[in-house]
């Protein structure tokens, strides 16, 4: 069986007092989507600069395709493209010059895959980056990240500013990836946008990982708000027998609830019954982070 695409081994970055990352410790397999979770500050950025080599490790060790990314920084990230949360260049520089640079630092000759993706992302190639809006930068970040179609794929916050309509076509673009062989590691905050995507997920909580588990069990356990409208005052004692169901308030025919799992039952039992309108909405990242783990930072107040 072939080595993991990524390996971290106790990797901990220290700036002095200030947190950075702490044993960090994980495995992404090939072709693999991985999430990785956490609020601000929590070291999701460290980690992924640690985990590239550009920034030297306090302790511990990382590799991508075998090769240590700071003894063999260079092969490691020849193998690997990279989107940074806050993509930025020289502001007088248009995409394509920038694309014509990376591609020559590279050994690109072919050009055809890159102006394909910035196609798809209708990312604007002809302005200088000073003057594109973040989400536009952002579509030409992408596009230099894949440009050499790398086997590995790390990318901090990929979608931020862009709009619905590129958010869809990105995560068509992942699917695709995945499908090609690729290993990608994105950190989102976007708990559906990982729901979507990725197969397995790793989360940090200051500065520490305190799990690495399937997409499924993480969002299994994550607290829903339900809104249920009757025709008559709301049967609040049949709910309260539910399992998964808190937080009930009633307010004459309108019943709020938190749940946990899968809404099956709680359907079940509202079909019993006139309804008139139900509601679901998906949790917050910050919501599923309390309902499995509690506060995401212990050192932090509620």
């Amino acid at each position: 069986m072939a080595e993991a695409a990524i390996i971290t081994s106790g990797l901990t970055k220290r700036y002095g007092a200030a947190r950075g990352i702490e044993d960090v410790t994980f495995e992404v397999e090939r072709a693999e989507v991985f999430g990785f979770l956490g609020p601000n500050g929590a070291g999701k950025t460290t980690t992924i600069r640690t985990l590239l080599g550009l920034l030297r490790p306090t302790a511990g060790r990382a590799s991508i395709l075998g090769f240590d990314v700071w003894r063999d920084g260079v092969a490691a990230r020849a193998r690997t493209g990279f989107l940074p949360g806050e993509f930025t260049f020289d502001e007088q520089v248009t995409g394509e010059e920038l694309l014509d640079l990376f591609a020559d630092l590279r050994g690109v000759g072919d050009r055809a895959y890159a102006r394909s993706i910035a196609s798809r992302f209708e990312a604007d190639l002809t302005r200088p980056l000073g003057e594109l809006s973040r989400g536009n930068r952002q579509k030409v970040g992408l596009v230099q990240a894949l440009a050499h179609r790398p086997a590995v794929l790390v990318m901090d916050e990929p979608t931020a500013g862009l709009d619905p309509l590129m958010q869809e076509q990105f995560a068509r673009l992942v699917g695709e990836l995945r499908h090609e062989g690729t290993t990608v590691f994105l950190s989102s905050h976007n708990l559906a946008e990982v729901e979507r995507m990725c197969d397995r997920v790793g989360i940090l909580r200051a500065g520490r990982l305190a799990a690495v588990e399937s997409v499924e069990a993480i969002t299994g356990r994550a607290l829903r708000h339900v809104r249920l409208r009757f025709a008559r005052d709301a049967p609040v004692g049949e709910f309260a027998a539910l399992q998964g169901v808190s937080g009930l308030r009633a307010d004459g025919p309108v019943l709020r609830l938190l749940l946990a799992g899968e809404p099956t039952e709680l359907v079940r039992t509202a079909a019993r019954h006139r309804l008139l309108d139900v509601e679901i909405a998906r949790p917050s990242l910050e919501e599923a982070f309390v309902a499995a783990y509690g506060h995401p930072d212990p050192a932090e107040p509620a």
